[in-house]
């Protein structure tokens, strides 16, 4: 299988839909091409694709951001998804060593993913690439402002 990594286009709206909602966030093309819209306006993101025979197959979104208590930037994955018919195939580590090299290339120190709990096969494709999870050292804080 030939996997070809490239860059997000518009035209991949309705893939990116399907992708989306095997990831449990379900979500209509429309609504997919407003946010697009968004991420490519958006020079601190990048939107990363899989692409098999012309297919999106898969997709890795990064956003860097500065730091202030150290020189430098760090990056995070917002979100990473492999269609269902290819996961195990190792288009998810792909795509995650894709997604750091963009950071490095970005002067990123560190890159930083979160994931719920019952993604128990993200984590150990984290974990397998050296991420730690920190939760017992750091705490997360969210709160809904709509």
């Amino acid at each position: 299988m030939n996997v070809e990594l490239r860059l997000l286009r518009r035209d991949d709206a309705a893939r990116l839909a399907v992708l989306l909602t095997q990831l449990g966030y379900p979500v209509a093309e429309p609504e997919v091409m407003e946010r697009l819209t968004y991420w490519f306006d958006d020079p601190a993101s990048v939107l990363i694709g899989a692409d098999v025979n012309g297919e999106l197959i898969g997709v890795v979104a990064v956003h860097v951001s500065p730091l202030l208590e150290l020189t430098g930037k760090w990056a995070r994955i917002v979100a990473l998804v492999v269609d269902e018919g290819y996961r195990g195939k190792g288009i998810g580590r792909s795509l995650v060593e894709a997604a750091e090299a963009r950071a490095r290339e970005l002067g990123c120190l560190r890159m930083e993913v979160t994931s719920s709990r019952r993604r128990d096969d993200a984590h150990r494709l984290y974990r397998r690439h050296g991420y730690e999870d920190v939760c017992e050292r750091s705490a997360r804080f969210m709160k809904l402002l709509r």
